[in-house]
């Protein structure tokens, strides 16, 4: 697309963010032979990024005021390693005016838009201003600086109802409401003041229309400094959750060529309204009722999370694009040159649990396999031995599948999605491919509600019996001698007469299960709970506890054949977690002492308030040794910005673990309770009542 013979005025560039696009980031920089810089913060300092650049730079603290969203920090560290361009990736300071204006002032090359650019777009009520001029359709709606709720609540009679109440500043859906009739809208805009003053410090607000089952729709667009402006095709991006984005695909499976065309004529006009450079994505909000009809939403001046779907079929590598223009470069395509091949399909894992309503989770990555394949692509920033924390944003990586068409990269991405293995963080690829096997997803009927209308028919799918086995067989074996070993010593249940079963219980999900183990491990039988007794062959394989991981951690294969038929799985162990991953994907379990659970399995087990998600511990309610009523609260968690109360899950006596303050891991025990004892047979209950006061 861009002469590649041309020579950079840079050979080093530094990757302002962290994560899989810093790692995204940095395999372009290698493949066009310039050096790379990656920069950390003190949470960071074994990631990934960290180990594929050449050269990497500490910035601080954990927190990104004091590291990757500390400009001074930044500029120095690229003036030290001699980096004479930045990539900011996205998120962070890749958005941000005064970063580009200060690359520019301090000389290095910033490989993204304009300063001017960046800041009208970063407004918008600025940008429907701006790109209303150059003639590209804005929703109906009201969008002038300053307006007061007076004003927008006499403006709403005009516009219509349902309105959407939006912030002039910031995006990911805080501040924004959607009103459905007059008598809400005043309650509205002072929730939404306050939320978006909260969150970008600014509390202008505008109004839009609502538009009914609205398609969230992209285009990619690429401008050169020589007034050459191109887009690439559009991107479906409906499939959200709270506004932010799970599923994407390219092209979408609504817009007929005609309406392509016409989209993205209006993607370049709005980039050419604010003398755009570089990498970009115009963002539109189409009618499914109407899909001929598409508004102007607003500009994102970065590359986006999902363009691997587009460089997947237009084989061009945007990030090559963008330091190329950065250089003055010119394109030399002009629009009838670009075609789209195929169909493209990204979804994005992430460090949350789907069954606890979404939570961030977190963890030391034990154990990963990555699917591959001609037709896969995996943008990841993660390794064995990665620490997943809550100190930013929780997506993890993003599974990319290509085909010819649409059903066919639905199915390698669902199969890509079933080969990932990740031990040691909880994440939503379950909930993904329940996604993909939807219905509506699978037709291409979509709508930016449809996720959340799905998401409580979500359920975590219980744990199989041959993952159980498969646990309780790796336990087992990690018992049995290696060598030579007096028949005493071996975990077989010898006894004179019947041989006794080993017996090892498990939860793991909502189930609780006891495996019975006898024989050795070349003839073995396995019953679990009281049904039918299943021979089988079971061998330990290597042990792969990489450097880094939390000691003890032991990481290995299990082979085990059930009545002829051999699986493998793969196991981690750490502390009393055990990861087991086969072909259902992985689950969490943990071995429960025999004694420590009596009648009442289920109540006994919950007794145990475990953390949500990596965390602190904000406050402590409750006092150890003082009785608690089911409810009632214990202590509150805080994690990703958000605060989260644990209650008593029934009746008894509490005992507290932790203090006010204290870090604390995913499904830590915080807190117990000690359920009250029943009254012995023929003892009345105790029902006295405190006396009146007089």
């Amino acid at each position: 697309m861009l002469n590649s013979n041309h020579p950079l005025p840079f050979d080093t560039v530094l990757v302002a963010n962290r994560g899989e696009i810093a790692v995204r980031v940095i395999r372009t920089l290698r493949a066009m032979g310039l050096r790379s810089v990656a920069v950390y913060s003190d949470a960071d300092a074994r990631a990934a990024h960290v180990r594929a650049a050449d050269i990497a730079v500490r910035l601080g603290p954990a927190a990104a005021r004091d590291s990757y969203l500390n400009i001074d920090r930044i500029i120095d560290a690229a003036r030290r390693t001699g980096a004479g361009a930045v990539h900011p990736g996205y998120g962070f300071l890749s958005e941000n005016a005064a970063f580009a204006a200060a690359l520019h002032a301090a000389g290095i090359v910033f490989l993204g838009p304009p300063a001017a650019a960046i800041e009208i777009m970063g407004d918008k009520i600025t940008a429907k201003t701006t790109v209303a001029a150059s003639g590209v359709p804005v929703v109906p709606g009201i969008a002038e600086p300053g307006l007061t709720d007076e004003q927008l609540v006499a403006a709403a009679a005009d516009i219509g109802f349902p309105v959407l109440v939006k912030p002039s500043a910031g995006g990911g859906g805080k501040g924004m409401r959607r009103v459905d009739e007059p008598a809400a809208l005043p309650a509205a805009l002072v929730s939404a003041r306050r939320e978006a003053a909260a969150a970008f410090g600014d509390d202008t607000l505008f109004l839009e229309r609502f538009v009914t089952r609205p398609r969230h729709i992209e285009v990619q667009i690429l401008a050169d400094t020589h007034g050459t402006v191109l887009h690439l095709g559009e991107r479906e991006c409906s499939l959200q959750r709270r506004h932010q984005k799970v599923i994407e695909e390219a092209p979408s499976p609504l817009l007929d060529p005609a309406t392509r065309a016409r989209i993205g004529a209006a993607a370049c006009a709005t980039a050419r309204s604010v003398d755009y450079v570089g990498a970009g994505t115009v963002e539109f909000i189409v009618s499914a009722d109407r899909p001929d009809e598409f508004f102007f939403m607003e500009m994102n001046t970065r590359l986006q999370v999902e363009h691997p779907v587009t460089e997947m079929i237009t084989g061009f590598d945007l990030v090559e694009c963008q330091v190329r223009i950065a250089a003055g470069q010119r394109i030399r395509l002009a629009q009838d040159d670009i075609r789209l091949h195929g169909h493209a399909v990204e979804a994005r894992v992430y460090a949350e649990d789907p069954a606890r309503d979404f939570l961030p989770t977190g963890g030391t990555v034990l154990d990963l396999v990555e699917p591959g394949g001609p037709e896969v692509r995996v943008d990841s920033g993660l390794a064995v031995g990665t620490v997943v924390g809550s100190d930013y944003d929780p997506m993890l990586a993003k599974v990319v599948a290509h085909g010819p068409d649409r059903d066919s990269a639905l199915a390698t991405l669902d199969r890509a999605l079933a080969e990932t293995v990740l031990l040691g963080v909880r994440s939503n690829i379950d909930f993904l491919r329940f996604l993909l096997a939807d219905p509506d997803v699978a037709a291409g009927r979509l709508d930016t509600a449809l996720l959340d209308r799905r998401a409580g028919d979500f359920h975590a799918p219980p744990v199989p019996d041959d993952i159980f086995a498969a646990a309780a067989v790796y336990r087992w074996l990690r018992r049995w001698p290696t060598g030579p070993a007096d028949p005493w010593d071996r975990p077989n249940g010898w006894r004179l007469g019947a041989q006794a079963p080993i017996r090892i219980r498990l939860a793991g999900g909502e189930r609780v299960v006891h495996v019975d183990l006898t024989g050795t491990p070349e003839a073995a039988e396995v019953r679990i709970e009281d049904g039918a007794p299943t021979q089988a062959v079971a061998a330990l394989g290597r042990d792969d506890a990489a450097a880094g991981l939390p000691t003890g951690t032991v990481v290995h294969t299990v082979t085990l054949t059930l009545d002829g038929i051999r699986r493998d799985y793969r196991v981690a162990e750490s502390a009393d977690a055990i990861w087991v991953a086969g072909a259902s994907g992985p689950a969490l379990l943990r071995e429960l002492a025999e004694e420590s659970v009596r009648a009442g399995d289920a109540a006994a087990h919950d007794a145990e308030i475990r953390s949500p998600m990596p965390g602190t511990v904000l406050t402590v309610t409750a006092e150890t040794g003082k009785p608690v009523a089911a409810g009632d609260p214990i202590l509150v968690v805080e994690a990703m910005k958000m605060e989260h109360s644990l209650t008593a899950p029934l009746a008894g006596t509490v005992e507290i673990l932790v203090a006010a303050g204290a870090p604390v891991r995913l499904d830590e025990v915080l807190a117990r309770v000690h359920p009250e004892p029943a009254p012995e047979a023929g003892e009345p209950a105790d029902t006295a009542a405190e006396p009146a006061a007089s």
